[in-house]
């Protein structure tokens, strides 16, 4: 709809920068598709919980890739050719222009409404590690989990730590270049050079078989993927800072 509305801008899908930024840039791409991929290791872990794990885990696996791989490729095909290169880095910004709406108005507010309950779903994944850790600290464990005692600084530990991951994120809002970092410095090294690691570490394979060097080449290949995408975020990280400043409305 919005490659077809007549409020979009011009089209191009020209390759634009000079052979150095498109290298970083090429870098960034992975570590950003390295993050959205990497979602897949949460069913992953959840079915380390109860037995049986391998069964639950190819499962979990392939339900989470089939989604991302038809969500995420269509969004990025077709948002490609609605709005060409000058795409921006978070989906809603592409549906304004000059701070008018390309799409009807009810779409919008829609996209928007879907857009907060993902991010609340998500939060509520990833905030659980420093939800444990607050509970920890304010909570009463003799008593039930239910108590007005636990509740009340449970509620405000949450609350507190969601609004100020949002004041963070607004007031630095990189958020391609952060998706970048987390990226390089995270998923790739944990989703493609850690198990494979692993797998020699504990099943001890022969040296002289193709699985332990297979396994040896992807953690090496991966390892020195994840540094040089490391460097792109930072840089690309560096280079925006010239330019955004606190809070602003990008």
């Amino acid at each position: 709809m919005t490659g077809n509305s007549d409020k979009a801008p011009p089209k191009d899908y020209s390759i634009t920068g000079d052979a150095q930024n498109r290298v970083f840039g090429l870098f960034n791409a992975i570590a950003i598709i390295a993050t959205t991929f990497g979602n897949g290791i949460i069913p992953e872990i959840q079915a380390t919980v109860a037995a049986p794990v391998t069964g639950k885990m190819f499962r979990g696996l392939c339900l989470c890739y089939a989604v991302v791989v038809t969500t995420f490729f269509s969004v990025a095909i077709s948002g490609y050719w609605a709005v060409g290169n000058q795409a921006q880095g978070t989906l809603l910004s592409n549906f304004m222009v000059d701070g008018a709406a390309v799409i009807p108005e009810w779409l919008l507010l829609i996209t928007q409404l879907f857009t907060l309950l993902q991010l609340s779903a998500v939060g509520v994944v990833y905030l659980q590690p420093t939800n444990e850790v607050l509970e920890g600290l304010f909570s009463d464990a003799k008593q039930g989990q239910y108590a007005a005692r636990n509740v009340a600084p449970r509620l405000a530990s949450r609350t507190a730590a969601v609004a100020l991951a949002t004041t963070v994120a607004a007031m630095v809002p990189f958020f391609g270049d952060m998706n970048s970092l987390i990226g390089a410095f995270g998923f790739l090294p944990l989703d493609f050079a850690v198990p494979a690691v692993f797998y020699n570490v504990t099943f001890k394979p022969s040296k002289r078989g193709a699985v332990f060097w297979l396994n040896t080449a992807i953690a090496v290949v991966f390892s020195a993927l994840a540094v040089i995408a490391s460097v792109a975020a930072v840089r690309q990280i560096a280079l925006d800072a010239k330019t955004y400043k606190l809070f602003a409305n990008v």
